[in-house]
C-alpha cells in the first residue's frame, strides 16, 4: 500500500531530473547574462538604451546641480538674515550684499531698497508702500524663475523615460514574435531569449524616470520653502522699513522746545 502512493512523486521528480539534466546550464553571472542580452537585442532597443542612458546622465547632473546650487543659496541665506538682523541701516546691509549673492533673499532686499531710495531718498516713511510690495513680489518672482531653470526637463524625463522604455518593449517584442513565426519554431525556449531582450529597456526606462521623480519632488519641495522664505524675508523688511521711519508721538503734545527725541525700532 505504501509504493504505490510514493511512486508517483519519485517519478515526477525523475521526470524533472531529466529535464533540468538535458536543459543548458546557465554559465556566468547575471550581469553577463545581462550584457549578453543587451548585445542581442534589436536595433531599436539599442537606440532606445542609448537615449535612456544619456537621459539618466543629464538628469543626475540636474539634480546634483541643484542640490548644491540651493545648499548654498540656503546657508548663505542664512549668513545674510543674521546680519540684516543685526544691522541697524540699510547702507550697512547694501556693502555686505555682494558676499551672499546666492541667496535670494538679497535679491528681494536689492528691489525693495532700490524702490525704497527712490521714492524717499533713505530717509522717511515711503510714499507709496504698495509699490515695495510689488517690488518684493518681482522680486521673489524673478528668483523663483532663476531657480527653477531645467526643472522642465528633469519632470520630463521622470514622466516620458517609462514610456521610451515601453516602446522599446513592445518593439522587441513585435521582432521576436515575427523571428518566432519567420523561423517556424513553436516552443517558448525559441522566443523567449528576445522577449527577455526586450524587457531590458522597461527596466532601463524605470530606472530613469524613478530617481528623476524623486529629485524632482525633492527639488519642488525646496522651491516652495525658498519662496516661503521670501516671502516672509520680504514683509519684514517692509516692516522695519516702516517703523524705522515712524515717530511715535506721546498722547499730549509738549511744548515744542520739550518734544522728546523720535522713538525709532531701527535707524535706517
Amino acid at each position: 500500500m505504501i509504493l504505490p502512493s510514493l511512486a508517483s512523486p519519485i517519478a515526477l521528480a525523475f521526470i524533472l531530473f531529466q529535464d533540468d539534466s538535458a536543459a543548458p546550464s546557465l554559465v556566468g553571472s547575471p550581469g553577463a547574462a545581462l550584457l549578453e542580452m543587451v548585445r542581442n537585442s534589436g536595433s531599436i532597443a539599442q537606440g532606445v538604451l542609448v537615449i535612456l542612458l544619456l537621459a539618466s546622465v543629464f538628469s543626475w547632473a540636474i539634480m546634483l546641480s541643484k542640490w548644491r546650487g540651493f545648499a548654498r543659496a540656503r546657508k548663505e541665506g542664512a549668513g545674510f538674515l543674521k546680519v540684516f538682523r543685526k544691522s541697524g541701516r540699510l547702507s550697512e546691509i547694501a556693502t555686505v550684499c555682494e558676499k551672499f549673492q546666492s541667496s535670494p533673499l538679497v535679491a528681494v532686499f536689492t528691489e525693495i531698497n532700490d524702490e525704497y531710495q527712490r521714492q524717499t531718498g533713505g530717509r522717511g516713511l515711503p510714499r507709496n508702500p504698495a509699490a515695495l510690495e510689488r517690488a518684493a513680489m518681482t522680486a521673489s518672482s524673478e528668483a523663483l524663475t532663476s531657480m527653477e531653470r531645467r526643472m522642465t526637463w528633469l519632470a520630463t524625463i521622470a514622466n516620458g523615460a517609462t514610456f521610451v522604455g515601453l516602446f522599446g518593449t513592445v518593439m522587441g517584442i513585435i521582432d521576436a514574435f515575427h523571428g518566432l513565426g519567420t523561423a517556424g519554431a513553436t516552443t517558448l525556449r525559441a522566443v523567449a531569449p528576445g522577449i527577455a531582450a526586450a524587457l531590458i529597456t522597461t527596466a532601463a526606462g524605470l530606472a530613469v524616470a524613478i530617481p528623476a521623480l524623486v529629485g524632482y519632488n525633492q527639488l519642488t519641495a525646496q522651491l516652495r520653502e525658498f519662496a516661503a522664505r521670501m516671502d516672509d524675508f520680504g514683509r519684514e523688511l517692509l516692516n522695519a522699513i516702516e517703523n524705522a521711519a515712524m515717530v511715535t508721538p506721546s498722547v499730549v503734545a509738549p511744548p515744542p522746545e520739550e518734544v522728546a527725541a523720535p522713538v525709532r525700532r531701527r535707524s535706517f
